[in-house]
């Protein structure tokens, strides 16, 4: 099943790409790539039979993470009895799929002040006890190395769109691919050609590409060819 093999990019970097969840049945998904970013979390929890049903599926060596629920953002990413409790749900269904990163989005309209920040270091710093790797995407209107630099001493890794911001820095790099122009874009073949060239570039050991846009699965594929080109 050569189509499900891991890109390795010449010289630093292995690079894993997958979607934001899952685009096509998950048995045809299992059939081209090892990784899937989880979105049921999101919104709410995947029931027990869904989750047998993906480890049943999923081939050997396939990796899940899963994307943080909603109500933590919506709370501000502020303690308390929901984002504790939100969190305690989301590792429930981590340790059932075996996922060690979790993956939280920030709200939009998230401002970029003092409070928000410091808000945002103590949740990420509670949740990294609770996973081996945390990945947080701040609103796009903030500068996602100022993002970086607030979270570095915890180990927290930014996920960033690479088009848009460039590549980060560390040992690992998550990339969520948005779209060229929202949600419902799709990347031509300049926007791969591009992306792909910055994935060989990049100094991490390894970096994950997530698709997150309504043609993911075929733009997936397609930054999967021309890394292997």
């Amino acid at each position: 099943m050569a189509g499900r093999e891991r890109s390795v990019v010449p010289c630093l970097v292995m690079v894993t790409i997958g979607c934001a969840g899952f685009p096509v049945p998950a048995t045809r998904y299992f059939k081209e790539f090892l990784f899937v970013e989880v979105q049921e979390t999101h919104v709410s929890m995947p029931g027990s039979g869904t989750i047998r049903r993906w480890q049943r599926e999923a081939p050997p060596g396939f990796r899940f993470s899963v994307l943080g629920p909603r109500e933590i953002g919506q709370e501000g990413f502020r303690g308390g009895t929901v984002a504790e409790a939100a969190l305690r749900n989301l590792q429930d269904v981590a340790k059932e799929l075996e996922a060690t990163m979790a993956v939280f989005v920030a709200p939009p309209e998230f401002a970029n002040n003092r409070a928000n920040k410091a808000a945002v270091k103590d949740f990420l710093a509670m949740a990294s006890k609770v996973f081996e790797q945390v990945v947080w995407e701040a609103p796009s209107a903030w500068d996602p190395d100022v993002a970086q630099g607030m979270t570095d001493s915890a180990g927290i890794v930014v996920a960033r769109d690479p088009l848009q911001h460039g590549i980060g820095r560390g040992d690992f790099g998550y990339y969520r691919l948005p779209g060229p122009a929202g949600h419902k874009s799709r990347y031509e073949d300049p926007a791969i050609d591009k992306l792909a060239d910055l994935a060989r570039s990049a100094k991490h050991k390894h970096a994950t590409y997530v698709f997150t846009n309504v043609d993911m699965f075929a733009d997936a594929k397609r930054l999967r060819k021309a890394l292997k080109a």
